[in-house]
């Protein structure tokens, strides 16, 4: 069985030879376990020269692991966190937030998933209010769910306003290196010159092979983390395999090279198949991802070949994904293919 050409996400992808190899290497002899190896260590380190020296960090494998424990290390029971209607954390964790961490979602209408200081503001109104779940954080998603980014302006004056009324703030970074690569700044510049709380640093979907981390920039927040981590099972025993992988990425850049190419593979595809008649490219493309619509005939003559996601079904809307490892090959001979199944349903 021939297997499918994927547009579909870029968890789809291998990981990268440079993380593999790290892995490989991370294999040799015998280190502590539970992160008090050397290879984590040293990551740790690496990473707070990206985020600041105040910086920790915890490694997990998922990126709902990272999420979940995250928000669940700062908050009780009757607390809530306001996210964006369409956020990870409240479409795709399969409950998790609220099975695993008691966590009430207050998900927030968005056309684009981002929020804004007025959005938010309406659903602060029980503040005090004992019958009420009581605010505690405000989770954004950089880049969102649907492709698009915050500025850094307008982080900044989410974390403004959160932060005048007692609300922390979370970024879901799973895709942070796309973001940073579009917007042509550092992973510092983009949460901790603004002021984040804490946030998920994803690699996965960037050319890992399966390594995400919480970070708490706060000093004074998430100190029982450990604890949380071990009980929720993602205390890794050897925890070096997935330290090493995201030192691997941070080395010479290659999470900005690897962003950087999974973001021109999506302009390229963009204007490409918008140049086809019939295909509408929907929006703007700001990182990796981009929606097109296009007849259901020929979506379906598509995914005979390739995997991709028909967004909605309703008006024909599928969503396109490049990653780290989409060549421009791939990409026109996708075009190529779009071609043809617009031409047999003419």
């Amino acid at each position: 069985m021939t297997a499918l050409k994927s547009f579909a996400s870029d968890n789809n992808s291998g990981a990268h030879p440079a993380i593999m190899e790290a892995v490989v290497r991370a294999n040799q002899g015998d280190l502590k376990s539970y992160g008090d190896d050397e290879i984590s260590i040293n990551t740790d380190e690496v990473l707070k020269e990206y985020f600041g020296s105040r910086a920790r960090i915890h490694y997990v494998t998922t990126g709902t692991a990272a999420n979940v424990l995250g928000i669940r290390a700062v908050t009780h029971t009757y607390n809530s966190v306001l996210c964006a209607a369409q956020a990870h954390i409240n479409n795709d964790e399969c409950g998790a937030p609220e099975a695993f961490g008691g966590i009430k979602l207050v998900p927030i209408p968005s056309p684009d998933g981002k929020l804004t200081p007025g959005m938010i503001a309406p659903y602060l109104g029980h503040v005090g209010f004992v019958h009420a779940s009581q605010p505690r954080v405000v989770s954004i998603t950089q880049p969102t769910e649907v492709g698009k980014l915050y500025t850094l302006k307008e982080i900044e004056d989410i974390v403004e306003f959160a932060h005048d009324r007692d609300l922390l703030v979370h970024m879901d970074g799973a895709r942070i290196a796309n973001a940073c690569a579009a917007l042509d700044c550092s992973f510092f510049d983009m949460t901790t010159a603004l002021d984040i709380d804490f946030l998920s640093f994803g690699g996965t979907k960037n050319g890992c092979l399966m390594s995400e981390a919480v970070i708490f920039l706060n000093p004074e927040i998430g100190q029982g983390f450990p604890y949380l981590r071990k009980q929720a099972m993602q205390l890794v025993s050897k925890m070096r395999f997935v330290s090493a992988q995201l030192d691997a990425y941070l080395t010479d850049d290659l999470w900005l090279k690897n962003a950087r190419q999974a973001n021109a593979m999506a302009r390229r595809l963009a204007e490409k198949a918008g140049a086809v008649e019939g295909v509408e490219i929907k929006g703007t493309v700001d990182c990796n991802a981009l929606f097109a619509h296009l007849p259901t005939e020929a979506t379906d003559i598509l995914l005979k070949k390739y995997y991709f996601y028909v967004w909605d079904e309703h008006d024909n809307t599928v969503r396109w994904m490049t990653s780290w490892a989409t060549t421009e090959e791939m990409v026109d001979e996708f075009v190529e293919d779009i071609k043809k199944a617009m031409e047999a349903v003419a």
